[in-house]
């Protein structure tokens, strides 16, 4: 069969059938098949924890310009979904009879600056070895990390040491929110007096209501989906060295944040920083 004989069966014009042989890929399904390696790559980079808003968002870092729509299309045809939500239990040790503070944020998580308030919390992970708490302190204006300590005891020194940690990072700055749960940690003397040694101001969530803390929530809601649940902590040390990881090098650096504009906490920092700086300049 020559080659009119089988354009004629195939029902394909010569010209169609020379272009296809000198260029079997065209330039449309090229493109799909670069995007889909970048879709892979992206997904496996941030271990599988990103949806399509975020890779869309990470592609654009990349100059490649491409719809949610389009990426979500390509993602569920690659079968490539993101770590699925889970409901988990938050333990929070309200019944004493500490003094507690007024509720100073009244559910307002936005700030205009650094340092200007602070959220913390505590949750738990579990290990073979037993359960391991972990204490996070959050600036509000970038959502990053800035205090965390993780100890198999959920004490007063445990919230102490986070702060301390919060404190040094960013300076030992005055006239901060602080604003946590009514937890006995909380509460106590050694914490509150650390407050008023360094000239922060207490704020406490209502009685039971989650949403007074719901950034910290958030957090450890990402936290539980992305990492906890996807692995099997044997020990206590493992748990630590996986958690510095996510939250040090992968949750303040890499991964983008919804409220932030698809920024990182330390690219939103750096990008305010230097708008501000921009505009003093020239205002000077």
């Amino acid at each position: 069969m020559n080659i009119s004989e089988l354009c004629q069966f195939l029902k394909v014009s010569r010209a169609g059938y020379y272009r296809w042989r000198d260029d079997p890929v065209g330039k449309r399904e090229q493109e799909i098949l670069e995007l889909d390696v970048i879709i892979r790559r992206l997904f496996a980079e941030h271990k599988e924890r990103y949806g399509a808003e975020r890779i869309r968002s990470c592609l654009k870092d990349q100059g490649v310009q491409v719809s949610v729509k389009r990426v979500a299309k390509r993602m569920k045809l690659m079968n490539l979904k993101a770590q699925a939500r889970r409901k988990y239990k938050v333990t929070t040790d309200s019944k004493h009879t500490k003094p507690v503070s007024p509720n100073l944020l009244l559910q307002d998580f936005s700030a205009v600056m650094p340092n200007q308030k602070w959220v913390s919390d505590i949750t738990y992970i579990r290990t073979d070895e037993g359960w391991l708490y972990l204490c996070v302190i959050i600036d509000l204006f970038s959502r990053a990390v800035i205090g965390w300590q993780i100890s198999p005891r959920m004490t007063a020194d445990l919230v102490n040491k986070s702060l301390m940690m919060a404190l040094f990072r960013r300076g030992f700055p005055q006239g901060v929110i602080i604003h946590t749960d009514r937890g006995s940690q909380y509460c106590s003397k050694s914490f509150q007096d650390l407050i008023k040694k360094y000239g922060l101001i207490s704020s406490m969530s209502g009685k039971g209501c989650c949403y007074d803390n719901a950034a910290c929530e958030s957090f450890f809601h990402s936290l539980k989906v992305e990492l906890v649940y996807t692995l099997h902590y044997q020990t206590r040390r493992a748990a630590n060295a996986s958690l510095f990881e996510y939250i040090e090098a992968y949750y303040n650096h890499k991964r983008k944040h919804s409220t932030l504009n698809y920024m990182t906490p330390m690219q939103f920092e750096s990008t305010m920083l230097l708008s501000t700086t921009t505009c003093l300049k020239k205002v000077g």
